[in-house]
């Protein structure tokens, strides 16, 4: 886990910073917390099965922003335009 990050602060950035056309920005309002996988992975769903038929996460894209602190985060986005995960690729 990685307490030097405050996910509602990443999640306002990301909302800031992706283009107003973006489906993903009407999506991160209602979005239930997460957990941390790793030090570097923030995950809001189950990847179990991931792109298997049935399963929730069905990759569609990822997201490359640049954050002033915690510099390149990837966001893996799914086929729904919803977030499934954020790393931070500063603590890999």
């Amino acid at each position: 886990m990685n307490r030097d990050i405050n996910i509602k602060e990443i999640i306002d950035f990301i909302k800031f910073n992706l283009t107003k056309e973006s489906n993903l920005i009407s999506n991160l309002e209602p979005i239930e917390p997460g957990k941390w996988e790793s030090k570097a992975y923030y995950k809001f769903v189950d990847s179990t099965n991931a792109n298997q038929l049935g399963s929730r996460w069905q990759f569609k894209e990822n997201i490359v922003l640049e954050h002033p602190k915690f510099k390149t985060i990837v966001l893996d986005i799914f086929e729904n335009d919803q977030l499934g995960g954020i790393e931070f690729i500063k603590f890999i």
